[in-house]
C-alpha cells in the first residue's frame, strides 16, 4: 500500500533503550466487536460515537470494561471498539476499512514505514497535553518533520518467556545465554519429559516479524543493513548473521511441541501456560492470557542467542500507536480520549493494572505487581541497557508476511538452508521500492 488512493521499559525513567523499529505483533484470534452495549450505533440523540480499530486481542475484554468506565463519566459519547489480529491480519483489514469507506476514528499505526504510507490520514498531535511525558525514546517511530503522529501504547520485550519451575524440575540452575548451553537445558528438559518448546509457527508473524528480526538485530548496525538491502549493497545469503540465526531455529525445532505448522497462538500459549512446555517465544503481552489460565506460574524471560557467544539481551520497543484520523468528524472527542487514557487515574490503571503494559510515560508509576514477572523481567533487563532493537516496522510492506510464508516452507521441510536464505533475499528484492 502506497497512499490510499492506490489503496492498494522499558520505563524509560533515567534509563535509555536503543530502539530500531517496532511493529505489529498481532496476537491472536477473529475481530471482537466489544461494543455489546449499542453495537456502534447512535444510542440516543446526540450522542457521538468514537470508532476505534485495534490488534491487541490480549486486552479485548478489558478494553470493554475500560469502554464502560469511559461512557459512564462522559455523557454523550460511545466507544465502538473492534480488535482484530492474530490469524487476521491487522494491516489488511484496515485497508480494507479505508476502502470500503468505513475509516475508523482512532487505529493502530506501528511507526516508521507504516508511518509513511498513512501520513496523509493523520492528525497532528504534538501539541497534545501528553506529548511532554512521553520517553524520547518512544517519540521516534511516529515522528515525522519534527512532528508526532501517534501516541505510544506502550514499550514490549520479547525473548523465550521460561517456566521457572519446569528448570528447576529438569535441573537447570543457570540461564543459558549461548547457543550451546541452550540447547543442554533444551536437552535435560526433554530428558525430564517436558516438551522445550511450544512453538507457535502458524503464525507468519511469530517467524516473519519476531524470530527472523532476532538476524536483523544482530547486525552490527541493522538499520545501515536494511538500507544496504534496499540498494542492493546487502544481502541475505552469505550474511553469516543470517547462518546464525538459522542455528537457533532449528534448535527450536529439534525440540518442539508436535506439530508447530498447526500451532496457533492461542494453542501455543496454552501449551505454555498448562505447563505442558518449558518455554515460547513470545513477549510480555502474553501476560494477560497466561494468567488467565494459570496465574500461579513462576515466569522470566530469557535472551535467544545464535553463538556461542553470550548473549544476554532482550528484543525491545514499541509494539504500535494510536493515532487520530485527520477526517474525522469526532477527532476532537478522539483527541479527549486518547488524553484522558493516559491522564486519568481510571485510564492509567488500566494500562498498567489491567493491560500489563509497561508505561511509555514518564507520568505514569507502575510496580512489579501490577505489571507482572514478564514485563519486571524486561525493564530489568532494560535498566541494564541489555538491549536490541525492533526492525520489521523497517521492512519493505508486505516483507514480513512474506517472510513468515517463507520460513514456514523450511520449518515444514519443503526446502533447505539454501533455499530459505534465497528465499528472503527474493521476498525483500520484490517488494523494496
Amino acid at each position: 500500500m502506497k497512499r490510499m488512493t492506490k489503496l492498494t521499559l522499558l520505563m524509560l525513567i533515567a534509563f535509555s533503550v536503543m530502539l530500531a523499529g517496532c511493529g505489529n505483533g498481532d496476537k491472536s484470534g477473529s475481530p471482537v466487536n466489544t461494543d455489546a452495549q449499542n453495537g456502534g450505533g447512535e444510542a440516543a440523540a446526540g450522542t457521538k460515537t468514537i470508532k476505534i480499530f485495534q490488534y491487541k486481542v490480549e486486552i479485548a475484554e478489558a478494553l470493554n470494561r475500560l469502554k464502560a468506565e469511559y461512557e459512564s463519566s462522559h455523557p454523550g459519547i460511545k466507544l465502538d471498539i473492534q480488535t482484530v489480529g492474530g490469524g487476521s491480519d491487522y494491516g489488511a483489514a484496515l485497508k480494507a476499512k479505508f476502502a470500503a469507506g468505513e475509516q475508523p476514528d482512532i487505529f493502530n499505526v506501528g511507526g516508521y514505514r507504516e508511518l509513511d504510507t498513512w501520513l496523509e490520514y493523520l492528525e497532528d498531535l504534538s501539541d497534545e497535553p501528553w506529548v511532554k511525558d512521553v520517553l524520547e525514546v518512544a517519540k521516534e517511530p511516529m515522528t515525522k518533520d519534527g512532528k508526532l503522529y501517534g501516541q505510544p501504547l506502550a514499550l514490549e520485550g520479547y525473548g523465550f518467556i521460561y517456566n521457572k519451575d519446569l528448570f528447576a524440575k529438569a535441573g537447570i540452575t543457570e540461564i543459558p545465554t549461548t547457543l550451546e548451553q541452550l540447547d543442554q537445558a533444551a536437552k535435560k528438559l526433554q530428558d525430564a519429559g517436558i516438551t522445550p518448546f511450544s512453538n507457535g509457527y502458524q503464525e507468519w508473524w511469530v517467524l516473519g516479524n519476531h524470530n527472523v528480526n532476532v538476524a536483523f538485530a544482530n547486525q552490527a548496525d541493522p538499520v545501515k543493513f536494511i538500507q544496504g538491502l534496499n540498494e542492493g549493497t546487502e544481502k541475505i545469503p552469505g550474511n553469516p548473521v543470517f547462518d546464525e540465526w538459522l542455528n537457533l531455529l532449528d534448535l527450536t525445532l529439534k525440540y518442539s511441541n508436535k506439530n508447530p505448522l498447526t500451532t496457533d497462538y492461542n494453542t501455543q500459549v496454552t501449551l505454555f501456560a498448562s505447563g505442558e512446555a518449558a518455554m515460547m517465544q513470545q513477549g510480555n503481552w502474553t501476560q494477560v492470557q497466561i494468567d488467565g489460565i494459570n496465574p500461579d506460574l513462576n515466569l522470566g524471560i530469557l535472551p535467544m542467542p545464535i553463538t556461542n557467544e553470550p548473549n544476554d539481551k532482550l528484543f525491545v520497543g514499541v509494539p504500535n500507536n494510536w493515532v487520530v484520523n485527520k477526517n474525522s468528524q469526532v477527532k476532537t472527542e478522539a483527541k479527549a480520549f486518547l488524553d484522558w487514557l493516559v491522564t486519568s487515574d481510571i485510564g492509567k490503571q488500566y494500562l498498567t493494572k489491567e493491560f500489563k503494559f509497561i508505561p511509555a510515560f514518564s507520568s505514569i508509576q507502575a510496580s512489579e505487581e501490577e505489571l507482572g514477572d514478564l514485563a519486571t523481567d524486561i525493564m530489568k533487563y532494560s535498566q541494564a541497557n541489555k538491549t536490541l532493537s525492533w526492525n520489521f516496522s523497517r521492512f519493505p510492506e508486505g516483507v514480513p508476511q512474506e517472510f513468515g510464508s517463507t520460513i514456514q516452507a523450511y520449518v515444514a521441510g519443503k526446502s533447505d538452508k539454501k533455499a530459505l536464505l534465497d528465499g528472503l533475499q527474493q521476498n525483500w528484492d520484490s517488494l523494496k521500492k
